[in-house]
């Protein structure tokens, strides 16, 4: 994948009924994952419980290593189970469409694929876009009951002013992450192995950072988490950090009323 830190690195923040805008404490990071092949979920999610983590969860019909989808039928109690934890969660599109370039008369060429998925490139409308943020959207409130955060997570962080427009005028707002927040799992386990990936986390994320992981990585030799995880929350929190979703950003309270209710 090719990741793209881009310059506002959050752009909104989600809504969930009841929520309150202040942080669990003054040094608060904003830890985020983009679905993957799911063969780590459930570590990743222990691991958060062990922390007592609250974060932020960007959903694609994306390949697991099961040969399903990430959004089936099997990994629905997967997602019930850590909506009821009170986490966040935004789209990633339907597909995983990455934006290549704008095309003439507002739409976009894409790459759609993930995983081990042979990549085709195509071209989408504004509409299409939106079709797939709502898709998402959709599936979540089947699986779990909740209604998804009006936000999203462009795959590969790629986006252009015209795509940003296309979301916000179907009610989405695009989240980045913080350059000291791309914590590299989709990088070369021999270039990049997971000890290096520790000490460069633990050396330069700061409070208020959105940091970025996956939920399984299928070229990374040396699995991220929870290899990585555990250390790195243990770490950051005996500097007093802690764990937040991010409707919790306090540049986003303005977020937190219910005009999401009319949302799918």
């Amino acid at each position: 994948m090719n990741w793209r830190v881009t310059p506002g690195f959050l752009l909104a923040c989600c809504w969930m009924p009841g929520a309150a805008a202040a942080p669990a404490c003054d040094k608060p990071v904003f830890l985020s994952f983009d679905t993957g092949h799911m063969g780590v979920a459930p570590l990743i999610a222990a691991t958060l419980q062990r922390f007592d983590a609250r974060v932020t969860f960007f959903l694609a019909s994306e390949p697991t290593l099961s040969g399903g989808s990430t959004l089936d039928d099997q990994w629905a109690p997967w997602w019930r189970e850590r909506a009821a934890e009170g986490h966040d969660f935004g789209s990633h599109t339907w597909d995983h469409d990455t934006w290549l370039k704008d095309l003439p008369g507002g739409g976009f060429k894409v790459r759609t694929g993930a995983g081990k998925q042979k990549p085709r490139l195509h071209e989408i409308s504004a509409a299409d876009y939106c079709a797939s943020l709502n898709k998402v959207a959709l599936r979540f409130k089947a699986m779990t009951g909740q209604v998804m955060a009006p936000i999203f997570r462009a795959p590969g962080g790629k986006t252009s002013p015209a795509l940003l427009a296309a979301a916000k005028q179907c009610g989405y707002e695009h989240v980045g992450w913080s350059e000291a927040g791309f914590l590299g799992d989709e990088l070369s386990s021999e270039a990049y192995p997971n000890q290096v990936l520790l000490e460069r986390a633990l050396a330069r994320i700061k409070p208020g950072d959105i940091l970025m992981a996956h939920l399984g990585i299928w070229s990374r030799q040396e699995p991220w988490a929870p290899a990585v995880l555990e250390p790195l929350l243990q770490g950051l929190k005996s500097r007093g950090m802690c764990f937040a979703p991010l409707r919790e950003h306090p540049q986003y309270a303005a977020w937190l009323k219910p005009a999401r209710s009319s949302k799918p």
